[in-house]
């Protein structure tokens, strides 16, 4: 008899293991996700250089300015919607007119303060460099009818002329198999998929780096309309 108990109990016992094992299995399949074999950033595509003339244009009016060569440094610039700091341009072809003023070359290095980025985010964000050439986005989500500090960790890069943060990691301050479970319901929350607003027409975002201060930004264009003309 007490044999008889000793093999139902290990069989439980075993039973119960299985049990456990599938369930793992399965909350390991719906947390995780394949890996990706990465091979390096995808190249920058740079904007093509027209071919500059080193003399004025023939039809330049009289009262029309043109100016062949341009390098300007300034600690700080104030767009119409945004402000980068820490700018160093270079452009050759200025030329003021009815149209405007346009520069037929302009390449910019210039950072886009985290602020700023935080700001277009919306809520209570904060933008912060991370380890790794990363950033970090800090934020305030409603979960599950209640108030969460998430905190979400990604690379940075360029797609189609937008400044993007596309989280690797998502923390919401519980256990790793948890926080990566409820980091899907708040992910679009703290991904940064946005343009720097207020930028000359035809001047493009190429590449973009973490520093301390905010992104340091790669810009470059053809015909950049730095002023519209008249109407």
């Amino acid at each position: 008899m007490i044999r008889s108990r000793a093999v139902d109990w290990a069989l439980g016992a075993l039973g119960m293991l299985v049990l456990i094992a599938i369930a793992l299995a399965v909350l390991w399949w719906t947390i995780s996700e394949p890996a990706v074999e990465t091979t390096g950033p995808t190249p920058v595509a740079p904007v093509p250089v027209p071919s500059l003339d080193s003399d004025p244009p023939s039809d330049l009016a009289d009262d029309e300015v043109w100016i062949g060569d341009l390098d300007l440094q300034s600690a700080l610039i104030v767009l119409p919607d945004s402000t980068l700091t820490d700018v160093e341009a270079r452009g050759h072809g200025a030329r003021t007119g009815s149209k405007g003023l346009i520069v037929q070359r302009l390449d910019v290095e210039a950072t886009v303060p985290f602020r700023e980025v935080a700001a277009q985010l919306g809520g209570d964000s904060l933008v912060l460099p991370a380890e790794g050439g990363q950033a970090s986005v800090v934020r305030t989500v409603e979960l599950l009818g209640r108030g969460v500090t998430v905190v979400a960790t990604g690379t940075v890069e360029v797609e189609r002329g937008l400044l993007v943060v596309e989280p690797t990691a998502i923390d919401v301050g519980l256990p790793d198999f948890l926080s990566r479970t409820l980091g899907t319901l708040v992910r679009e929350f703290v991904t940064i998929k946005q343009p720097i607003e207020g930028l000359p027409e035809n001047l493009e975002l190429l590449d973009v780096a973490v520093q301390d201060d905010g992104f340091r930004a790669t810009l470059a264009g053809n015909d950049v309309v730095l002023a519209p003309g008249e109407s």
